[in-house]
């Protein structure tokens, strides 16, 4: 066995086999050929991926494991790492897409072979997808005597000179060589077989997705809900950057066209190789890529673009600011250390041609910190701020902030009355967990902003947007805040409406009355039989999906969240031919993250929503079971406890061990009344809650802007 080979934990043993964890503790004990460790720690040990495999199929526990699961498994136990293995297999997967005839020649044979003949096609992939050897080694604005060859002979990295204290930027995605490629054979040959099955960019983008719902605390992701948004806000482009590209969301929906050039960078070498593989899957458009810290190592400093879409990272101390005070890039002003989203504010305007719109993502206190108001003032005055825009906090992480879009414009010519359009969307924050009403945000925003692009200026919706001229927000603090400036919305039939409100609060509570469940009468300890969900899975009493990563994007999205709060499906999920789990009358919904003992009966008005992740369906066959029932002894605290999962920070539920009498279905239907009847009365206390929320909030809200008299 190689040193170096793929290794999986317990947990991934238990999901190749698709038992619980237990099961494979019970394995290692009674099974002396069990194989042994390998790696990782003594509570949590590593095993060698191969011989795992080797030994389930001998006892004939691997015949079901699904394609996706086993190279997934071999990308999350590669030797050099999970992004390491996710940047080879993205370069296979696009020399499949681009050549497979290719492909089949190179993959003939041994490991050994196919290691060593794999990095010239590769090469001339890359080149082709993402620009000549001495273009793709970032454009520096030097000539080719700047370069420095690195990796193998023939692949240049551009020294950039832009800045005197700057470090050079180098390709996103370099070829990897033999030796780099051999540890990662088996999972190339695993990912082919899954692009053969479902296609190259969604065998990618699976994999993509499935390392970021594993690693949900490295990256800061932007919603594609947002990111569509600054797309459109931003407008018909050819060429786009995005200088802290991240996974490549903003790119991705900029529509991209066989005419456009797409620019992206990223201070992470995985991160910009994973971008430029994506872009170049998903689009014909031309594909330019730099790994380098962008404000220090500007990958393409003679670019001149027509949209620069960031979401650049928040309060970072070291942005360079000691080595860049001289750098021409501040033309508004030198920001302070403190400064550093106004750093990257200057940096995409610098990179936009006359004319050329940008769009970022900020924290809210860049619009107000006393360090910055200098700064601010002179975008005002020179006409390049044009718009910000306030967000509903929920709309990206950090979800518990208000987050502000910030919408410039490289100016031609100082405006003579110059104005800026200020919007205020925080009334769009959803009830409960569901999040914000995203599309509500981007129609309301798209719909202010077009028109103050076509009449330029004046916009007046109360509590919603203002065009504002300039000369008002330039006084001492230049504090930008839409909140700040905008009139209240109006207030008219303000009393009528909370008399509305208060009039479905005292129904909703005689009916919570009506509801309420009848005194309990004292029974023995039942001694009922029990099964389990995954027994009556395998025995066909009922079907058992997961929800998925991928859909249509038209489709509505049934969230954990929405279970949770019993609310209406709200979510989305990244457009793919991967085929959705679309929920149907009956269907019982389980959330396996969290810790709360809850099922979800879907009804009719929930069916045809897609199930999202962290959501196990359950289908019971109605001549077995009464979903009622099924649902109702789910919640029961004792079953949730002894089926969970405590190995992390988060608790997560293993359906398959929930536990249910066998009752013969009249009886089913006897406690799937009683239960039914429950649900109807927590849907009402519920909603109850949420109208005494709204009625208390009006009134404190009537009652300090004087709409509401005291009496």
């Amino acid at each position: 066995m190689q040193d170096n080979a793929t290794e999986v934990t317990a947990a991934g043993i238990a999901r190749l086999a698709g038992v619980g964890r237990a099961a494979v503790s019970n394995w290692r004990r009674r099974h002396a050929d069990f194989p042994k460790p390998v790696g990782g720690t003594e509570t949590s040990p590593s095993f060698a991926l191969a011989e795992v495999e080797s030994w389930l199929r001998k006892q004939g526990k691997l015949a079901q494991v699904p394609l996706r699961e086993r190279v997934w498994q071999q990308l999350a136990g590669h030797p050099d790492g999970a992004l390491t293995a996710l940047v080879h297999a993205g370069c296979v997967l696009l020399l499949i897409h681009e050549r497979p005839t290719v492909w089949l020649h190179v993959s003939a044979g041994s490991d050994e072979r196919l290691a060593a003949m794999l990095p010239d096609a590769l090469d001339e992939v890359l080149t082709a997808r993402l620009g000549e050897p001495a273009d793709r080694t970032v454009h520096s604005g030097r000539g080719a005597d700047a370069a420095e060859a690195v990796n193998r002979p023939g692949r240049a990295v551009a020294v950039n000179t832009a800045h005197p204290a700057a470090t050079s930027a180098t390709p996103a995605v370099p070829t990897p060589t033999g030796p780099q490629l051999l540890p990662s054979a088996p999972l190339l040959r695993g990912a082919a077989e899954l692009a053969a099955e479902a296609g190259a960019r969604q065998a990618f983008e699976f994999l993509l997705g499935r390392h970021l719902d594993a690693n949900p605390r490295q990256y800061t992701l932007t919603p594609s809900e947002l990111a569509g948004l600054m797309a459109d806000l931003a407008g018909p482009a050819r060429i786009v950057l995005d200088p802290a590209c991240g996974t490549g969301a903003l790119l991705r929906a900029v529509g991209v066209r066989p005419d456009q050039e797409l620019y992206a960078q990223d201070s992470a070498p995985d991160l910009a190789a994973l971008t430029a593989l994506r872009l170049a899957l998903h689009s014909r458009a031309g594909v330019h890529g730099a790994a380098g810290d962008t404000l220090r190592a500007d990958g393409f400093p003679e670019l001149r673009a027509d949209a620069v879409l960031c979401h650049p990272p928040f309060n970072e101390r070291n942005w360079g600011h000691d080595e860049l005070a001289y750098d021409a890039r501040w033309e508004y002003g030198f920001p302070a250390r403190t400064e550093s989203e106004l750093a990257w504010v200057q940096h995409a305007l610098a990179r936009l041609a006359d004319g050329g719109t940008a769009v970022l993502l900020m924290p809210p206190a860049v619009a107000s910190r006393r360090s910055g108001r200098r700064i601010r003032a002179d975008l005002l005055r020179r006409g390049a701020l044009r718009a910000l825009v306030a967000l509903p906090a929920g709309a990206a992480p950090p979800h518990s902030i208000p987050l502000h879009l910030w919408v410039l414009r490289r100016p031609e010519r100082t405006p003579a009355t110059p104005e800026v359009l200020l919007v205020d969307t925080g009334g769009f924050t959803g009830g409960g967990r569901g999040g914000p009403d995203l599309t509500a945000v981007r129609d309301a925003v798209l719909d202010a902003w077009r028109a103050f692009e076509r009449d330029g200026g004046p916009v007046e919706r109360p509590g919603l947007a203002r065009s504002v001229p300039v000369i008002e927000l330039l006084d001492d603090d230049v504090d930008l805040a839409p909140a700040r400036h905008l009139p209240p919305a109006a207030a008219a039939d303000g009393a009528e409406e909370l008399t509305a409100v208060r009039e479905r609060l005292g129904a909703t509570l005689r009916l919570t009355v009506d509801l309420t469940p009848p005194p309990a009468d004292q029974a023995p300890p039942a001694r009922w039989p029990l099964t389990t969900v995954g027994e009556l899975a395998r025995g066909g009493a009922l079907l058992l999906r997961t929800g998925g990563n991928g859909g249509h994007a038209r489709v509505r999205v049934l969230t954990d969240h929405d279970v949770l709060a019993a609310t209406a499906p709200s979510g989305t999920l990244p457009e793919s031919d991967e085929e959705a789990v679309l929920t149907e009358p009956g269907d019982v919904v389980v959330p396996v993250l969290g810790g709360g003992s809850v099922a979800r009966v879907i009804d009719d008005a929930t069916a045809g929503a897609a199930l999202g992740r962290n959501l196990v369906l359950l289908r019971p066959d109605r001549t077995a079971l009464d979903p009622w029932f099924l649902a109702g002894f789910l919640r029961g605290t004792a079953n949730n406890r002894q089926a969970s999962s405590y190995a992390s920070t988060a608790t997560r539920l293993d359906v398959r061990r929930l536990q249910l009498p066998r009752l013969p279905l009249e009886e089913q239907r006897r406690y799937g009344a009683r239960f039914r009847a429950l649900d109807e009365f927590e849907r009402a206390l519920r909603h109850a809650s949420r109208l005494g929320e709204h009625l208390v909030r009006g009134m404190y809200d009537g009652l300090t802007d004087g709409t509401v008299a005291p009496d």
